[in-house]
């Protein structure tokens, strides 16, 4: 299908999802100047990386084994079985610093700021007067007047800029020169031992230390992408010191197997980790994305979005949700889908004929022997169970030019190291944590 189809359900989108089926396009990425190298970026490709992709204006790589070697799955595994380190500085830090800083990151945040203690860390979302979803960053809180968000993929600093223009708080809004490199994997904890002692082990998930690696001052969080137990290393003045950072985590990483890889999207879609512009963007609401636990029900101040959140979860569990299509989990047939997908790929019901829905991330999950995906379905075709088609290009189909069969699964698809809050909040019989 060349065109973009129809009979997919868009009409509460501004601008609908492209979900024109144009395939592996052979283009070649052009490095320039107006997009930004990270301080890691030449250490990236000294460690093997082939290809990168655009992420926060940024330059970021998503390959270092080629497809000739084992590709992503040999990457996937050093993931799951030892250590990995990413290069994620497209992680962007912005600061909020000032005596009315925690006034100001409970404002533009849907949960309670004021909960959040210093040196400690917590998963949120910011939104628009809408209820879309502008960013889902790591939020670290480095003291009482000092707050980092740790960007995922939309540009959000000129956004908090501009909403103080009229708040007018006593704070200071800038990006600030810290970069972050993920230690993923189940050895992840022994390499941080090596890194910084003993005293790694006392801090709880999203727990935040201070300390030095190589001589470098470097601030630590108990968190990751990936589902597999791991630690972020945002390392300050970091065009200073990149080069140093990485050869002591290197070295150090050698009696672990450490082995340098790009972010673990085969491991996240498992343990249902979304990821911003691929899962949801900011004309999807929580409550179509399994965010909807980051909604309070507790008496919280005012913030952005709260009237559009707080009417949209009425008018949902009125059972008339203001929205076409919700996110849901997919077992998928065809071969194993073995790299990234470079379009959405379209999704019928039982039955066939015309789309009705798209995957937004595919992948082949070795431990569970299928393919499996997070995508949207029309609300009514979202219960588990519910039985559907997949159109897979040929090259993933089992007969080509035919759809296979696809079944809406339970999110997560396998357990993570750490349960994540929404699954917390689900055990406690609550679909809200603050």
């Amino acid at each position: 299908m060349s065109g973009q189809p129809r009979s997919v359900d868009q009409s509460d989108r501004i601008v609908p999802i492209n979900l024109r089926q144009s395939g592996w396009t052979p283009v070649e990425l052009l490095i320039s100047t107006r997009v930004r190298k990270s301080p890691y970026w030449h250490l990236s490709h000294q460690a093997g990386c082939w290809r990168a992709t655009i992420y926060n204006r940024v330059y970021h790589p998503r390959g270092y084994v080629r497809a000739e070697d084992g590709g992503a799955a040999v990457e996937h595994e050093a993931l799951t079985k030892h250590v990995t380190m990413w290069n994620v500085a497209v992680e962007r830090q912005i600061r909020v610093k000032g005596p009315e800083a925690e006034r100001f990151i409970d404002y533009v945040i849907t949960r309670d700021a004021t909960r959040l203690r210093p040196m400690r860390g917590k998963y949120v979302i910011l939104c628009n007067e809408k209820g879309g979803i502008l960013n889902d960053p790591v939020l670290l809180r480095l003291s009482q007047d000092e707050f980092w968000f740790s960007l995922a993929d939309s540009d959000i600093l000129f956004w908090l800029q501009g909403v103080n223009v009229g708040m007018r708080m006593d704070v200071e809004i800038d990006e600030i020169d810290v970069c972050p490199l993920q230690i993923q994997g189940p050895k992840s904890l022994a390499l941080m031992v090596d890194l910084v002692g003993e005293r790694i082990r006392r801090i709880p998930y999203y727990g935040l230390l201070e300390a030095r690696i190589g001589g470098c001052p470097v601030v630590i969080s108990q968190t990751g992408f990936s589902g597999e137990k791991g630690y972020e290393i945002y390392l300050r003045d970091a065009t200073l010191h990149a080069e140093r950072l990485w050869g002591a985590v290197l070295s150090a990483g050698e009696r672990h197997q450490l082995m340098v890889t790009a972010p673990g999207h085969q491991r996240r879609i498992q343990a249902g980790i979304l990821s911003w512009g691929q899962d949801m963007d900011h004309e999807t609401t929580p409550f179509q994305c399994n965010l909807a636990y980051q909604v309070p029900r507790r008496k919280k101040g005012d913030y952005v979005g709260r009237t559009a959140l707080e009417w949209i979860r009425d008018e949902v569990a009125a059972g008339r949700p203001p929205f076409s299509m919700v996110l849901v989990g997919m077992s998928l047939g065809g071969l194993p889908i073995d790299d990234y997908a470079p379009d959405f790929w379209l999704v019928s019901d039982a039955s066939g004929g015309e789309p009705i829905g798209y995957l937004t991330s595919p992948w082949h999950a070795p431990e569970l022997g299928c393919n499996i995906a997070l995508g949207y379905v029309p609300v009514n075709r979202s219960e588990v169970g519910t039985r559907l088609q997949v159109h897979l290009p040929d090259e993933y189909a089992t007969v080509p030019g035919r759809p296979d069969e696809a079944r809406v699964c339970a999110v997560p698809f396998r357990p993570s190291a750490h349960p994540s809050a929404r699954e917390l909040a689900h055990a406690r019989g609550d679909d809200a944590i603050d």
